[in-house]
């Protein structure tokens, strides 16, 4: 039986880390920190374009190819590239009895809208060619419609307009080029603005006498009403800006027009200081802004306004704080080299099996948690609720089945390198192959993205580089994992939960008490919007659903634990059995709380921007949004604590990936190919191999870094299921069944891989499924297969869970 004193320590630490952060905030409140202040983190540059020499018409300025373009009375014109003068076009004749309606963006493509009447019923792209502008062969609509409006969405066309009988009606055409009726809108008025943004389309209407109304239509395809501009949209102004804003010209109604942000994940409206004295004739997208036209004496007017992001770059008390830190990792990395100087391939590669439970247990928590936990999933949580959460809560289940069984079996086996155990119930080829697709796995999937993802959103917000922000990391990490073995790697991690959780928890509180403090309020106003919700027992398999979450586990944790290498060399280095089991029960203990904080965090965020929307900058990520507040909202010092804790939560499971695949490397491949490996070369190649694997990493995220990936966190998640499943499920035909073998095993590893990588090609399911589906195919297709050949021969004493048979029992 565990003993309680462990729990009763950890339970008073959180209830002492929490008490802290509360009275820390609080101090840092009470001194005036003033971090919170009125004024918008975005600033706005606005001026003045060529004059046209003639009115531009209504709807005539559009975004073609890349360039300006006004149209007036059959004459047109396109800006230069200097943006100084106004080039002619030729414009085609316009047809007799048709007159254009308006013009839709859609997948950077600009289409006009005519018809004979006030409705339009078809479609038309244009192009520039050869100083003309092109009108392509009209596409017609599937009715013709009053107040037609496009946009693009989910690669497919999506047009609103009210039909003959007054009804506003949905349709789509996708690839197929056939238009397909989706629904009548329920929202009242008549449609004049239609924009795709964050997963919906957003419908502004019209209703007399009244502000406009804005409309969402979900991905669950029902309609809702959110917050009202106040005021009437201008025409052809609404844009998707970034990755979760809308930017649009609103009327007030007393002859002022502004430009106005609404948040899509907060729902709250931002008045820019654009203030515009005439009423726009048109609008058209200009860079991360708009630019309108307004009446002249004798033409139009031009002028434009586009929003730019500051910095906010780091105080000296900030990087002396973060070099502090990084130094300390440094000093521990070289404190256990100088320690052991000669160490032995146990020393390096798990401790010496010497550490205890607990501090391998952290470990666990430490390199599971990563800068995933730590920026993705606040800005998971933010954007929408807390069912990624029911994954920890069931995986707790899940780690108590593999603490009583699993973990003790490997222990027992005395390894190094967890695929150690397949060549020992199958073949050595099937240990060089699973180990070869798991470090392809933890570079591919998980190094890089781990890598990336902080220095991208730190370099956003700061100003550093982001080439400098994951070399500092990277550099750093390999040179304490390297020389200082598993040991550093595991105390480092130790030390790296302390500031992570120390961050997380302080801004958890300083976020509290700048809300007001008033708990009950503020988790009554997220519940309200969902933003708390935590299951979903809908067996919707395109969604993060509970019964996926528990299918995920079943494979994922209780089936295939094993199959993670940087998570078993933690337990590996215990100094038994019964040890490497409790090191389980301690990272079970720490993965609810410390869910709960990173999801809590996502949460606070949400409360802290929808009473403070100015204080979000559109033109960032959703994923820069915790880093965002803590640039520009916590003082000097507290900032640089809380980068060091994103720095801790990304190196402390880079250190761990370095270590293991270190040991992979050296232990499966050198010391298996080699003819006569000897314990000291092993350990020179085991760090030659780390620096030249974190050296890989820090080029893929490099190249990441060139990419914009909406969530990394959803892309962590696909990767590891199209590249870690296929040989996940060997370890469960291995330690679950007597029968399979190692030819069957084979053909279910790389028949398992194939047909995942089919449902991703085809979109067939939720990305997290890829993993759970990936092993069920292996662990199905492996035993199958293994029916076709030979049962095994070769005594199973001791790798399996089943009681050993009485020949088994005997052997020595």
């Amino acid at each position: 039986m565990l003993k309680p004193v462990p729990f009763a320590f950890f339970s008073s630490l959180v209830r002492r880390c929490a008490r802290s952060a509360r009275l820390l905030a609080a101090a840092v409140l009470l001194t005036g920190s003033g971090a919170v202040a009125a004024e918008s983190l975005t600033t706005v540059s606005s001026g003045s374009l060529p004059a046209l020499p003639a009115p531009v018409s209504a709807a005539g300025l559009l975004h073609v190819d890349g360039r300006i373009v006004a149209l007036s009375e059959g004459h047109g014109w396109a800006l230069s590239a200097d943006n100084t003068a106004w080039e002619p076009l030729k414009v085609p004749a316009a047809t007799p009895g048709r007159v254009v309606k308006g013009s839709a963006s859609i997948a950077g493509r600009t289409y006009l809208l005519d018809g004979p009447d006030v409705r339009s019923d078809a479609l038309q792209a244009l192009t520039l060619r050869a100083g003309a502008l092109v009108l392509d062969p009209p596409v017609p609509l599937p009715q013709p419609l009053s107040n037609a409006q496009g946009a693009a969405f989910n690669d497919a066309l999506f047009l609103i307009g009210t039909d003959a009988g007054g009804v506003t009606q949905l349709y789509r055409r996708g690839a197929a080029a056939a238009w397909q009726h989706l629904e009548q809108v329920p929202a009242s008025g008549v449609p004049h603005a239609l924009q795709a943004q964050k997963g919906a389309l957003y419908l502004a209407t019209a209703v007399a006498g009244q502000p406009d109304q804005l409309w969402r239509r979900n991905a669950d395809a029902s309609w809702q009403q959110v917050a009202s501009p106040d005021g009437t949209i201008i025409a052809g102004s609404m844009r998707a800006l970034g990755q979760a804003h809308l930017l649009m010209l609103v009327n007030d109604g007393s002859g002022v027009t502004q430009a106005r942000t609404f948040h899509t994940i907060t729902d709250a409206w931002t008045t820019l200081d654009t203030p515009i004295a005439a009423a726009p004739q048109a609008v058209t997208a200009w860079g991360n802004g708009l630019a309108w036209a307004t009446a002249g004496a004798t033409g139009s007017q031009l002028q434009y306004a586009e929003l730019q992001g500051g910095k906010h770059l780091l105080r000296w008390l900030d990087w002396t704080v973060i070099g502090v830190y990084l130094l300390a990792m440094l000093g521990m990395g070289f404190y256990f080299y100088l320690k052991d100087q000669n160490a032995s391939t146990a020393d390096f590669f798990v401790g010496g099996r010497s550490i205890p439970f607990w501090a391998a247990g952290i470990s666990l928590y430490a390199t599971n948690t990563s800068s995933i936990s730590f920026i993705a999933i606040p800005a998971k949580a933010f954007d929408t609720n807390w069912q990624y959460l029911t994954n920890n809560l069931i995986a707790v289940v899940g780690l108590m089945f593999v603490a009583v069984w699993i973990v003790p079996l490997l222990r027992r086996l005395d390894l190094m390198s967890v695929f150690s155990y397949l060549e020992t119930r199958f073949h050595p080829a099937i240990r060089m192959l699973s180990s070869a697709l798991c470090i392809v796995m933890q570079i591919g999937s998980r190094m890089s993205v781990i890598l990336f993802l902080p220095a991208l959103a730190i370099s956003t917000i700061t100003g550093v580089d982001v080439v400098w922000s994951i070399m500092l990391m990277g550099v750093f990490t390999i040179i304490y994992s390297t020389v200082g073995g598993s040991k550093a790697v595991i105390w480092t991690d130790v030390v790296q939960v302390i500031v992570m959780f120390g961050g997380a928890l302080f801004a958890i509180g300083f976020i509290f008490l700048q809300t007001g403090g008033d708990m009950p309020q503020l988790l009554s106003a997220a519940a309200a919007e969902d933003k708390t919700k935590l299951f979903d027992f809908s067996f919707d398999l395109t969604k993060a659903t509970v019964w996926g979450f528990i299918f995920l586990v079943v494979f994922d944790v209780v089936l295939t634990f094993p199959k993670d290498q940087v998570l078993m060399q933690r337990t590996l280095s215990t100094r038994s059995d019964k040890e490497a089991g409790r090191s389980i029960w301690a990272f079970a203990a720490i993965m609810i709380p410390g869910g709960f904080v990173f999801y809590g965090i996502g949460t606070a965020l949400w409360m802290y921007y929808r009473n403070n929307p100015e204080r979000l900058n559109p033109l960032l990520p959703i994923d820069a949004t915790f880093p965002l507040f803590i640039a520009a909202e916590l003082p000097a010092g507290v900032t640089g604590l809380i980068i060091a804790g994103i720095f801790a939560a990304a190196m402390s499971t880079l250190s761990s990936i370095i270590n293991s695949i270190s040991t992979l490397v050296s232990v499966d491949f050198y010391q298996k190919l080699v003819k006569d490996p000897n314990e000291k070369t092993a350990v020179r190649v085991a760090e030659w191999s780390g620096v030249g694997v974190g050296l890989i990493g820090i080029g893929i995220a490099l190249v990441m870094s060139r990419y914009d990936i909406h969530s990394l966190f959803d892309v962590s998640i696909e990767l590891a299921g199209l590249l870690g499943g296929g040989f996940a499920g060997a370890y469960t035909l291995g330690m679950f069944t007597r029968r399979a073998n190692a030819p069957g095993v084979a053909i279910g590893v790389a028949g398992s891989i194939l047909i995942t990588l089919v449902c991703w090609s085809m979109n067939l399911v939720h990305p997290y499924f890829y993993l759970a589906i990936s092993i069920l195919l292996c662990i199905v297709i492996g035993y199958v297969a293994s029916l076709f050949f030979p049962a095994p021969t070769r005594s199973l004493k001791g790798l399996t869970i089943y009681r050993d048979t009485p020949a088994e029992a005997a052997a020595p």
